[in-house]
């Protein structure tokens, strides 16, 4: 399967607005702007996250997101299209859409930041959307069950409503919101987490996300940035509790 779009190329960029929190940024083109612990845009405190993990530039007429850290690996989505791509350490893409949204994980928390084209490189003008890869992971047989373990999972994220760090809940903090026992919570989110390892997603298992509360914080941002969750489905939680949801 393929993705078919027809774009047309404007004639430059211009300036690039960022938005994180509470927090908005004006990039122009001859400054590098850092993301990480210790950076033009300070995140917080977390030791999981890089000192300086993301950069932002503009070279050959194309504003970049390079991914100048050693261990983490970042999403970038245009949720328009559904577009989307995984940037590991030492690569970089270029930002072409109007408005593109980063997703990452560090530890037991989710960054999320949106950026803003001014005059984007590309404008669609008309999309045919059938991608073979994570965006249509969402197509195999998921249980009900499995459905809504992940949309508990994501739900303070998905409350936010807007861009900045959330912290993972625990399991147990979960099962309870879905009245559920801790074990069998476990046992679901396992059983997601080698369904999309086997598919290919990255940070289902080893690595810096090994450790369970970056595995849990991984699942939440693959389910955002791909739409296999959304505002519109956290109705579903308050329904389930009083439904009988066991498969």
């Amino acid at each position: 399967m393929c993705h078919a779009m027809t774009i047309t190329k404007t004639d430059t960029s211009s300036r690039l607005f960022l938005e994180y929190e509470d927090q908005q940024f004006v990039l122009t083109k001859d400054e590098v702007f850092d993301i990480g612990r210790e950076a033009d845009l300070c995140l917080d405190h977390n030791p999981y996250l890089h000192r300086r993990f993301l950069r932002i530039s503009y070279e050959n007429d194309y504003w970049w997101i390079s991914n100048i850290g050693k261990g983490l690996g970042v999403t970038v989505y245009d949720e328009a299209t559904r577009l989307q791509a995984w940037l590991g350490p030492s690569s970089r893409l270029p930002l072409v859409f109007s408005e593109v949204n980063v997703v990452f994980s560090a530890g037991p928390c989710t960054y999320s930041l949106t950026m803003f084209n001014e005059e984007p490189k590309w404008k669609e003008s008309s999309i045919e959307v059938d991608i073979d890869g994570e965006t249509t992971v969402a197509e195999i047989m998921w249980t009900e069950s499995q459905r809504l373990a992940i949309l508990a999972l994501a739900e303070p994220m998905l409350q936010r409503k807007g861009v900045g760090v959330v912290h993972i809940p625990s399991n147990a903090d979960v099962a309870a919101r879905l009245g559920w026992q801790v074990k069998k919570f476990e046992k679901k989110i396992d059983n997601v987490c080698s369904k999309l390892d086997k598919l290919g997603v990255d940070g289902m298992r080893g690595g810096v996300l090994n450790h369970a509360s970056g595995r849990r914080a991984r699942l939440v941002e693959w389910a955002i940035s791909t739409g296999f969750v959304s505002v519109r489905d956290l109705a579903l939680l308050d329904e389930s509790s009083t439904a009988d949801v066991d498969d």
